[in-house]
């Protein structure tokens, strides 16, 4: 992994990978922009709180997922929560993988169910939805 060393503007492709793979990724942020390096941050003990009080979360900091290539992938990070609810869970290896990472909260790959869910989870947290080239997303889980 490395860093993104520009100051302002949505990382391009020397962003960093999180999750463990590439693809496009949705943020609930404090933040102006998510990529922001200062700014309102959700902290570990805002997002455990809520992840605790949802039913539909679980708090796992674990990740397994079968790569292509039939090897595991592991990702052991504190925060990183499962969305149990997803209608998609289970199917061809989806799940709904919540992150905490740079003080946002980050999904890899989000339909608009996940969508849904994450401006759902960012009204509890005094946050918004934004994509990584800093598109909003409102409750329907389209962009505004």
């Amino acid at each position: 992994m490395h860093r993104n060393r520009r100051t302002s503007g949505p990382p391009r492709g020397d962003r960093e990978v999180v999750l463990g793979a590439v693809g496009y990724d949705t943020h609930i942020t404090r933040k102006e922009n998510w990529f922001d390096a200062n700014g309102p941050a959700i902290s570990l003990e805002d997002w455990t709180a809520l992840v605790n009080s949802d039913p539909e979360m679980q708090l796992d900091g674990l990740a397994e997922v079968a790569t292509d290539d039939k090897k595991m992938f592991r990702l052991k990070m504190p925060g990183l929560s499962l969305w149990t609810s997803y209608s998609q869970s289970g199917k061809n290896g989806n799940q709904a993988w919540f992150a905490l990472y740079g003080g946002n909260i980050v999904v890899k790959n989000s339909d608009s169910e996940i969508l849904r869910k994450m401006y759902v989870i960012a009204q509890r947290l005094a946050a918004k939805v934004q994509g990584d080239e800093g598109e909003i997303y409102g409750p329907d889980g389209e962009p505004t």
